[in-house]
Order: structure tokens, then sequence, then C-alpha cells
């Protein structure tokens, strides 16, 4: 039988510090595809909301117990913010340095990062948060005068989310992936895809997607560029088994496409269980 032990030093676990904050857009077919670092990360509150209690008395008992839907929720605190969430933040920017606030807010997806530690190594390792659907509340500023203390002004932002699906598991809002717990080789597979590489553009894959790369190893697949005719102004998009091709925020299928009137990007993305080499072209632009 085992007998159980309080405070073992490898065991006397905690998290620290937050770092890594990267701001993920996502496009109209809602693959966050555009993925920007965001400086200046002083603080990331997680503030789930839900899951409360509602009983249903009867026989002079407590008949059934239900809990309201979970929600999570949070705010972000930094000293700045990327030039790309402005659209996140209600702004709108017509000529450069013209902010004309009061604007729609477009939702967006977060990553970020804590430190682990526990009594024998306060460099343990680390767990990485991915949220999905956030939408951001306003917020106030508070402006001080200069004097013998001078504080930067410090920023805040509320966020509320929308769950996105999860095969054989309920929507969810956030993924956390422990660096002391997952395999090593998956855990630099997910990095290239939030960081980005050479190659690669950063981005913010879906949950579904970031289990299939846990799940087990990833197939390479390598993408080669679309083809055009400049006189027909038709693109032509080669089939690659591991490859999804998108314009304009859609999945194209193999084959001609309709033929274009303005100038295109098509981009490529590794299918759920693929991945691209490290360096390898994954846009294209056409010129009408």
């Amino acid at each position: 039988m085992t007998v159980l032990t309080w405070d073992e030093p490898n065991k006397r676990f905690f998290e620290t510090g937050v770092d890594r904050g990267v701001l993920f857009l996502p496009n109209p077919g809602g693959l966050y595809d555009s993925g920007f670092a965001w400086n200046g990360l002083t603080t990331v509150t997680e503030a789930p909301t839900g899951a409360e209690s509602n009983k249903t008395y009867a026989d002079n008992i407590i008949y059934g117990n239900l809990l309201s839907i979970e929600e999570f929720a949070g705010t972000i605190e930094a000293y700045t913010y990327p030039d790309e969430f402005a659209p996140c933040n209600g702004e709108a920017v017509p000529q450069p340095g013209v902010t004309v606030g009061q604007q729609p807010r477009t939702s967006f997806g977060f990553c970020y990062r804590t430190k682990k530690g526990n009594a024998v190594d306060s460099e343990l390792g680390y767990k990485l948060h991915l949220a999905y659907g956030c939408l951001a509340s306003p917020s106030q500023k508070a402006y001080s005068t200069v004097n013998e203390s001078p504080e930067m002004t410090a920023l805040s932002w509320e966020f509320t989310t929308t769950p996105v699906s999860v095969t054989g598991l309920k929507p969810t809002s956030l993924l956390v992936i422990d660096s002391t717990t997952v395999d090593a080789d998956a855990l630099l597979e997910l990095e290239t895809f939030l960081y980005g590489t050479v190659g690669d553009d950063p981005m913010l894959p879906l949950p579904d997607a970031v289990i299939a790369i846990f799940a087990a190893s990833l197939t390479t697949a390598t993408p080669t560029a679309p083809t055009y005719n400049s006189g027909t102004k038709v693109i032509t998009i080669p089939a690659i088994t591991g490859v999804e091709y998108y314009m304009d925020g859609v999945l194209l299928s193999s084959g001609a496409q309709a033929a274009i009137t303005v100038d295109k990007i098509v981009t490529a993305s590794p299918a759920t269980g693929y991945k691209f080499p490290a360096v390898v072209d994954t846009d294209w632009f056409f010129d009408f």
C-alpha cells in the first residue's frame, strides 16, 4: 500500500512570471495565421466565470445540482501593445499617426508563457497558455503628472472569449501545455508554429491541431507554389497531401480557381497531423 507524504522538495510546485506574449489575428476563415510579439507584458489574470450551482429541490432534499456553463475570461496588463492590436482595441488608423477610437472591436487569439518551478529547481520548466476567441472590452487609462517618483502608464484590457470546437470534448477557449510533461520534440514543433521560423509566419493552431502534435509524430509535407496564367488570370492549386491552401481566408480545393479580378495572396498551412520543413515558402502573391 502507498503511504502519503507531504512537502517533498521535488513536488513543491509553483508558477511565476509571464513572458513571450503573442497576439494572433484570425483571417476570414477563422484561422489564426498572423502572429505579432506583444512587448511590455506585465500581468495576465485568468478569471473564469460561470460553473455556478443551480440546485433543484424535491422530496425535501436536494434532488439535483446542475452547474451553469463555464466561460473563460481574463485581464491583460502591459505597458504597450502591438500596432496590430488596434482593431481589437476599437481603434482605426485612417492616416499614419491618427487614431480614431470607438470603432468595432475584432476578436483575437493570445499566447503567453509562465514559468514552473519547485523547491529543488526554480527553472524547472514552463507552461504555454493558448487562448482563443478573445474580445477585449474598453479600458481606462490613468495619466499622471511627472513627479519625484515618475511611473510609466500601465494599460489593461479585460477580455471575454468564445470557445472553439475540440473533437470529442466540449468547446474551449484555453489550452495549457506543460513543458515538464509533454514530449520535448512535440513541444518544439508547437513553438515553431507559435513563434514562426525563417520560412513560416507565426500562427496559432486550433485545439485539434495542437492535440495532434502531441498525440503522435507529425508527417512532413512540403508545399509547392500554385501556378498562375497571367492571360486568363486563373490560379491553379496543386494537390499535395497534408497541405491546405487558402485565399482570402477560404480553404481552396485543388485545381483551377475562378479568375481573379484583383491582386491575390495564396497561403499554405499544414493540415492536422502534418508539419512543413523548417525553411519553405508558404505564401505567394499574384498580380492581377
